[in-house]
């Protein structure tokens, strides 16, 4: 497939998806969600993928659905299908990649475009970029999982606020809230991300992708049932080529060289 919505490329184990609609702050359309669909299926293929960026073009993360797409007079019955079509397996299959997916939020992140942020693992953006519930302006719920992320990384009392006030959440406040893992600078913003995903590119992939799946499963899970999740990673970890070399390089006090597998 050829993308006019997306730009995306895999070098250096490093997978990048940037949402590229900047005059429409890259809110979503169906074209674009079938992009993305197809981005995806390739980092899930290609091999040497051992990390996943995503992030916008222009001044903006995401600023949602792209009301202008659905049908003519669209309506709440429109959207429904598209959560069911495009947002809800774009949410699951972020959440399942066997790898980490770090989200680079470069301007404002709003509706589905903030929600879409909050499924990926790392999320890190720039102290000019905020994050914004504006569903209840609608007549809507916040969607693409985020009436699931907000409660779970902020509590019921800040997930209520900002679900039914709508009101803008700066980088900053965000990440002292707990809602994202950095807020940075808007100068060192992309060093601070080209390291973070240099570091995991060269990190043991296989470990992290079972502590990803190990972390999102323990919402759900009693601790007996977490302690066998945990065992059973352990057991599955313990004969991979990253685990013996992560020993070595411990025991000859060396830096490990991994291969993510």
């Amino acid at each position: 497939m050829s993308y006019r919505h997306i730009e995306f490329d895999t070098t250096g184990g490093i997978a990048r998806l940037t949402l590229n609609r900047p005059e429409k702050l890259n809110s979503l359309t169906a074209a674009m969600h079938e992009e993305i669909r197809d981005a995806l299926a390739q980092v899930t293929r290609e091999s040497g993928a051992r990390v996943l960026l995503l992030t916008g073009a222009g001044r903006g993360f995401c600023a949602g659905q792209d009301l202008a797409d659905l049908a003519p007079n669209g309506s709440a019955i429109d959207l429904a299908e598209a959560i069911e079509k495009y947002y809800a397996p774009l949410v699951r299959k972020l959440r399942a990649l066997p790898l980490p997916v770090v989200c680079a939020v470069n301007g404002v992140a709003a509706g589905a475009g903030a929600n879409l942020a909050l499924a990926c693992d790392l999320v890190l953006a720039k102290k000019s970029a905020s994050f914004l519930e504006p569903f209840c302006k609608i007549g809507l719920l916040p969607d693409t999982g985020g009436t699931y992320f907000l409660p779970r990384l902020l509590g019921t009392a800040r997930a209520m606020g900002m679900a039914m006030l709508g009101t803008r959440l700066s980088a900053a406040q965000a990440a002292e809230w707990g809602l994202i893992w950095k807020c940075l600078d808007d100068e060192q913003f992309e060093m601070e991300v080209e390291a973070l995903l240099a570091e995991l590119a060269n990190a043991p992939t296989l470990a992290l992708a079972h502590t990803k799946q190990a972390i999102y499963t323990s919402a759900s899970a009693t601790l007996e049932e977490q302690l066998m999740v945990e065992r059973d990673a352990m057991r599955a970890l313990g004969h991979t080529g990253d685990f013996h070399e992560g020993v070595d390089a411990f025991l000859n006090k060396r830096t490990a060289e991994f291969h993510g597998r």
